[in-house]
């Protein structure tokens, strides 16, 4: 018994002994594959062994180009050079040669070098943005005796007219909150601030490559590694076409100048911006390059705020061109005809009250009080509005005052693709019963409202809208600044809708007769062009900070209308003086390709109008 336990024993150790070298022959066969896969066919830890001598170098896009309607170039890319830093490979060198050949000091040195280093001594970080060709060519010679130190190229934009800043907008290096916010971009990228550079931001900035390079012990670039097997091909940004006519665009600026304010001017069938200024303006060269940054400062403490678009985002009562709404809603609304007449004498209501009227024959019927801008006739019509005996309140009537209104887009943020734009401001129900009373206010309370006063507030860009609408007999395209996008020329859909307001189309001819009066025989008679029928309407935006600003919308032709137009002059005065001419000048270029009124293009562009200095004004 004894020795047969014995014998099962020495079996099951023998079996065991043979268990133990096959598991330890199989997992040295599985090393041996492996290592034989790795050495052979896996190029990751070839990468990894030869991070010395190899450096990845990120190919940055060309940005997509930006031209006008006309193919003409307004934005375009310049080759800068960004110079890299790896702190692990940075050694004991001439740092006062180095400072010299870069232009900074050499506490510059020690803080960029600080700053570095707190971001990772082994990965590569920038050290010193935007280098010029002729500073990089002076460094390129003597880089291998910088160890540590490497250039990239990339490219900032360039703007051939210095014009049109607002609407192109400019690009500034990420921050932390944006790297966070979106792992596309990283420490050093740059991206569109404001603007169509904002807007278009992700077809204009293509897609990054990298390239990896092999280094000798110089830091001197030998070649790619592997002969670029491993790179991957930056893909350049989308070309964009804009609406602006560059030409127009340049004639408004040079008009605006010394003077406060804004122009638009859209092609009223398709929506399209013509024309965006807003002035003081700036050259947009000044934000770009390694100088951007004090730049920038300088703009941003400039008391007349350069870097402020006011034809988005500024808010002026809209005065007497809110009258041309009014006598819209005013015929949808069943209490205005064309042949209603109210009379006038020098205010509502009669007697010179307020609101104050000037001089003119009484009374007018409808396209009359175009004409000549009567106060008492809008006056008499909102309160024809508000207390209409279809409603059973004033709260209903004014409710569907706001709903009129709101179909014009005013008080409400149109969809242009710029970024800032503000809606404007149109009074609530609840802000009069805040402020008077639920149930203490009533028609004469708010008569300001019926002359373009009180608290009723538009941009340049939506009284632009306004004049497109009456242009369009009663419609509009959301206004924007891209025709088409890339090679392949292609559009937005939001942008060839039809926006319908709430006035039937017919109620439109009496009013686009009265503009045609305001300018043949009316407030802006002086502006009058020989061979093109302008529509349009003056208007005074009261300014409880200086003397009064001066407005003026309009379209011309009046059949088959190529451009509207809104124009607004700070602390001008009444908007025959200074926004009319203005108006009508562009037109005529626009339209004729050439001025032909050259002494009033003479006063307007040596004319200063700025607060205390404007030229006494005639009347609205």
């Amino acid at each position: 018994m004894y020795f047969i336990d014995l014998a099962n024993e020495m079996n099951s150790s023998s079996e065991r002994k043979f268990v133990v070298i096959g598991i330890v022959l199989l997992v040295g066969i599985i090393f041996l594959l492996r290592l034989f896969y790795l050495q052979i066919y896996e190029d990751s830890f070839k990468l990894s062994a030869n991070n010395n001598v190899l450096r990845p170098s990120i190919q940055f896009p060309a940005r997509g180009m930006i031209y006008d309607r006309k193919g003409e170039l307004m934005v375009f890319n310049e080759a800068v050079y960004d110079l890299m830093i790896t702190p692990k490979q940075v050694k004991k060198m001439d740092t006062t040669e180095f400072c010299s050949l870069v232009g900074i000091t050499r506490d510059d040195f020690i803080l960029k070098l600080t700053k570095a280093k707190q971001y990772s001594i082994y990965k590569a970080s920038l050290f010193e943005k935007q280098l010029s060709a002729e500073t990089y060519a002076a460094l390129q010679e003597k880089l291998y005796s910088f160890p540590g130190f490497f250039v990239e190229e990339r490219t900032v934009r360039k703007y051939p007219d210095r014009a049109a800043a607002h609407v192109l907008g400019y690009i500034g290096e990420v921050d932390t909150n944006i790297t966070r916010k979106n792992p596309y971009y990283k420490k050093g990228d740059y991206i569109g601030i404001s603007g169509i550079e904002q807007s278009y931001e992700s077809v204009l900035r293509g897609k990054r490559g990298i390239k990896l390079l092999m280094v000798d012990v110089h830091n001197r670039i030998k070649g790619s590694f592997q002969d670029g097997k491993h790179d991957t091909v930056a893909i350049s940004g989308a070309n964009l076409i804009a609406s602006l006519d560059r030409d127009l665009q340049n004639y408004g600026e040079a008009l605006m100048q010394n003077k406060i304010g804004s122009v638009v001017a859209i092609e009223p069938s398709t929506g399209e911006i013509l024309a965006l200024v807003s002035s003081p303006s700036y050259d947009p060269n000044l934000l770009v390059g390694r100088i951007r940054s004090h730049n920038y400062r300088n703009l941003l403490l400039d008391p007349v705020k350069p870097l402020f678009n006011r034809a988005l985002m500024a808010q002026y009562p809209p005065g007497s061109t809110f009258k041309l709404i009014m006598a819209l809603v005013g015929q949808q609304e069943n209490v205005l005809r064309p042949q209603t007449k109210y009379p006038c004498s020098h205010g509502y209501p009669p007697g010179g009250g307020k609101p104050a009227c000037h001089a003119h024959f009484s009374p007018l019927d409808l396209q009359q009080s175009i004409q000549y801008s009567c106060n008492s006739y809008y006056s008499y019509l909102f309160k024809s509005v508000i207390d209409n005996p279809k409603y059973a309140t004033t709260e209903m009537a004014f409710e569907s005052w706001r709903k009129n209104i709101a179909s014009f887009g005013v008080g409400v943020k149109l969809g242009v693709d710029l970024p800032n734009v503000l809606r404007g401001s149109v009074p609530t129900l609840g802000y009069y019963d805040k402020y008077f009373g639920k149930g203490h206010w009533k028609s004469s309370t708010i008569i300001s409202l019926g002359i373009g006063q009180g608290e009723l507030g538009m941009n340049p860009l939506q009284m632009a809208n306004v004049a497109a609408i009456i242009a369009n007999r009663g419609y509009y395209i959301l206004p924007h600044v891209i025709k088409s996008i890339g090679d392949k020329k292609i559009t937005l859909t939001e942008y060839t809708k039809k926006h319908y307001t709430t006035v039937a189309p017919s109620y439109f001819n009496v009013v686009v007769e009265g503009m045609a009066d305001v300018v043949e025989a009316g407030t802006a008679v002086s502006s009058k062009i020989s061979n093109i029928q302008i529509c349009g309407k003056t208007g005074t935006a009261q300014n409880p900070h200086g003397k009064d600003h001066s407005l003026f919308i309009c379209f011309a032709p009046k059949d088959n209308p190529k451009i509207a137009m809104a124009v607004v002059i700070e602390n001008a005065g009444f908007g025959a003086t200074w926004a009319a001419p203005i108006a009508s000048l562009m037109i005529e270029k626009y339209l004729n390709d050439s001025v032909s009124r050259h002494e009033l293009e003479k006063r307007i562009m040596e004319g200063i109008v700025l607060p205390g200095k404007a030229e006494s004004a005639k009347k609205d």
